[in-house]
């Protein structure tokens, strides 16, 4: 139902912009997340964004650097990354879970959907 795209090298300081296209039928009442997992350390939440994409939220380490949207037309959500760290080198998950009302803005962990996962390594 998630498949992610657009991972890959990058340098220090670099961009990229991670893609996750979903099968799910609507968008409307499904908040969308990425997380990532470095070797040796837990899965963390990143970013998450509500069904009509008023609500962020974001990692106190992204902040600033990151930024989550979604082209409801295309059931698509993005990642963009900038001035990228060797420590934001990890497998950056797409999730999504699905809400009572596309206002509702969820900040947990318990996503519903996984997708397989894209690899970012930044390089120093």
């Amino acid at each position: 139902r998630l498949a992610e795209s657009g991972g890959g090298l990058v340098q220090v300081g670099g961009s990229l912009r991670l893609s996750c296209a979903t099968s799910l039928r609507t968008l409307s009442n499904v908040n969308m997340g990425w997380f990532r997992q470095a070797p040796g350390k837990e899965r963390e939440l990143v970013a998450a964004i509500s069904g009509n994409g008023g609500g962020t939220t974001y990692a106190e380490s992204v902040k600033g650097r990151f930024t989550i949207s979604r082209d409801t037309t295309n059931n698509t959500v993005f990642l963009q990354m900038n001035d990228l760290k060797p420590w934001d080198s990890a497998v950056y998950y797409c999730t999504a879970k699905i809400v009572y009302s596309g206002n509702y803005l969820y900040r947990g962990t318990q996503y519903d959907y996984w997708g397989q996962g894209t690899q970012v390594t930044v390089s120093s």
